[in-house]
């Protein structure tokens, strides 16, 4: 009986019709898109006459959006696909290729992932103090996990056991190599590395690894044609990163000294992409997102403990501001450089790590950039295509024949207002409705 229901959807022929459709790059004319099985078969052209159909009238169809910096979990990864987040791309966690089978067998609610696996860093550096745990499972998790069912807690207990086990201490280049070779063998789809002294994160004096351990682990990460995303917070860190050869930032400098214009050229002629992460920054300055958390379109989502969250910040460079992150950022997207909507969210809720939520805070962080001057299409961009086309996932991130059918629609008009990505009337993951 279940291999008919599967043959059934996969033969199950849907049009969304009478819609306006922002294609990752554009609004397109045709005003209809067909889905049949996983995949999107037209844009435009005839409509099947099987065909169920959805009026899209004053909607808006969107490719499923795409969080380009999370530290997830399932219940993160169930969060993400409310909001209309079809694939969030893991920066330091257990989800790897090895820690999906684990965790994400017969699991599906819940987004797609990508991940580095563990992140190189020195040994008691980012982002241990953030986890005063030392090497047990960290209290936030246990706490978790008794949230989960039994299959669930022991498939995440699995996986975490399997991702911590063994991982090499890098302190040596020889012990870097290492550490690239397990995580590719662990299935990471690109390498994370750590560039921390903890200044910005309120830790001043954290270990970081040498300038050769670090440009030692991103030559050896690129023999196995991986990306390498860094975690720099400041503008020299983020000069050493372009300096090692990375292919991506995965923030944004929170500060702005009189060389940022040197370095804006730097990072653009290099062809990295920039993951801002500015919803991380406004919190680290110790803004609390709590528009957000009151906006009814969240909360009605969202768990007690997540709205909480929302309502916190990090707040440990209360000296920085918002004025230098958007001219940063404008001045990255005006050189060129590809900027990705990335949150930085943790995998559960944290009192410590506030500001943020999965799905959510991908939304506000598409609001910030508007603010910041990016207009309402290049915001959705960022979100769509171009985190798929800087990552390698070509089935997605776009509407298109033969695209993968991650799609959202929404109420609205977001090309003129950003916020009404949050009005979410539906979402598609590989072809199924999740959410109506």
């Amino acid at each position: 009986m279940e291999k008919v229901a599967q043959n059934a959807a996969l033969e199950q022929v849907t049009a969304i019709t009478n819609v306006r459709i922002f294609d990752g790059d554009q609004i397109i004319t045709p005003r209809y898109v067909v889905i049949k099985g996983e995949s999107i078969i037209s844009v435009g052209g005839d409509i099947p006459a099987d065909a169920t159909i959805i009026d899209g009238e004053n909607a808006t169809l969107l490719p499923g959006l795409i969080d380009a910096h999370v530290h997830t979990s399932i219940g993160g990864l169930r969060d993400a696909l409310k909001f209309g987040v079809t694939t969030e791309l893991e920066m330091n966690g257990d989800f790897a290729k090895r820690g999906r089978e684990i965790q994400l067998k017969n699991v599906n609610d819940v987004a797609d992932v990508r991940s580095a696996g563990i992140a190189i860093t020195a040994p008691g550096g980012h982002p241990d103090e953030l986890l005063p745990d030392g090497d047990e499972i960290p209290e936030f998790v246990l706490k978790e996990l008794e949230k989960l069912s039994k299959e669930d807690r022991e498939t995440m207990l699995a996986a975490y056991a399997h991702d911590h086990e063994e991982i090499p201490q890098v302190t040596t280049v020889e012990e870097a190599i290492k550490h690239v070779h397990t995580q590719v063998e662990n299935g990471a789809d690109y390498i994370k590395i750590m560039i921390e002294e903890g200044t910005v994160m309120g830790a001043p004096g954290l270990p970081v690894l040498s300038d050769e351990i670090l440009k030692t682990a991103v030559t050896e990460a690129h023999k196995f044609d991986k990306l390498v995303i860094a975690h720099v917070l400041t503008a020299r860190s983020s000069q050493e990163a372009i300096d090692f050869g990375v292919d991506g930032l995965g923030h944004l400098f929170i500060d702005r000294p009189e060389y940022t214009s040197e370095l804006v050229k730097s990072i653009a002629s290099s062809g990295a992409f920039v993951i801002p992460c500015l919803v991380l920054n406004s919190s680290i300055i110790g803004n609390p997102a709590s528009e957000l958390a009151n906006d009814p379109r969240v909360h009605s989502k969202l768990s007690l403990d997540w709205i909480d969250i929302l309502n916190s910040s990090f707040n440990t460079f209360p000296q920085g501001n918002m004025e230098n992150s958007f001219k940063n950022v404008m001045d990255l997207h005006r050189a060129g450089v590809n900027i990705l909507v990335g949150t930085d969210v943790a995998p559960v809720p944290i009192s410590n790590l506030g500001g943020l939520a999965h799905g959510a805070s991908v939304h506000h962080e598409m609001q910030l950039l508007v603010k910041a001057g990016f207009t309402p299409i290049e915001a959705l961009q960022s979100a769509t295509s171009k985190p798929a086309r800087c990552f390698g996932l070509i089935d997605r991130g776009r509407i298109a024949e033969g695209a993968r059918a991650d799609l959202i629609l929404v109420n609205g008009d977001p090309i003129t207002y950003i916020s009404d990505t949050l009005s979410i009337k539906a979402v598609w993951f590989k072809g199924v409705q999740k959410l109506n």
